[in-house]
């Protein structure tokens, strides 16, 4: 089996990053991480990746004067370098243009801390506590140039406990997001998620809609 390449994009810890490489370890998993890519020189993520041994490639942002092109041009630039087949955003907290998007089209996945579609963009915990909501959870899907609202690959699915404040929140849904986004890349790895109505399907069948989900994580 060839495995795919994969280039993981950040902007802090990468506690993602590293479940991901952790997944890969797995001589069985269908992905390799071969590059990361931060915009921040001080991620800390990039020391995680390089005690892993896997390359590094720093793209400041700020170096690029608000030139969003030449920003994502540099980044393209280490993807072909690295051979990279897929991209995985973990936190990376910079919007994709469309040009770039449609050159990783179906091929670039993010992972986001609720049940998309609900609850897109960020301070989605305290959100979700002011709604009053009986289920949190994470979302793994392709991106797209509308944010957050790319093709939903797998969900994860946690109850909001009385009590419950963001920082609870925030641990439990962590730990669900580390579960699924090695799952949802394997699938995409294996070539077993198609789309249809921009709707993804696994194995041919439709992924649930987030109202048809229960906790399935038991903390």
């Amino acid at each position: 089996m060839s495995r795919k390449r994969v280039a993981v994009l950040i902007s802090g810890r990468g506690s993602n990053m590293a479940a991901l490489i952790e997944a890969a370890k797995a001589k069985d998993y269908p992905a390799e991480i071969v590059l990361v890519v931060s915009n921040r020189p001080e991620a800390g993520g990039l020391l995680v990746a390089r005690a892993a041994g896997i390359a590094t490639e720093v793209v400041d942002h700020t170096e690029f004067g608000g030139d969003r092109n030449r920003f994502e041009g540099e980044i393209q630039a280490h993807l072909e370098k690295y051979r990279v087949d897929i991209v995985c955003l973990a936190g990376f907290m910079r919007l994709l243009t469309g040009s770039f998007l449609e050159k990783w089209q179906r091929r670039i996945l993010n992972i986001h801390p609720a049940l998309l579609p609900d609850f897109k963009g960020l301070d989605t915990h305290r959100r979700v506590l002011e709604a009053v909501a009986k289920i949190h959870g994470a979302t793994v899907h392709f991106v797209v140039p509308e944010m957050d609202s790319g093709p939903i690959i797998t969900q994860g699915v946690i109850a909001v406990r009385p009590g419950d404040s963001e920082e609870t929140l925030a641990v439990r849904v962590l730990k669900v997001e580390h579960r699924i986004y090695p799952l949802a890349l394997k699938l995409v790895a294996e070539g077993r998620v198609q789309i249809k109505d921009n709707r993804a399907l696994i194995d041919g069948v439709p992924v649930p809609n987030v109202t048809d989900r229960v906790p399935t994580d038991p903390t």
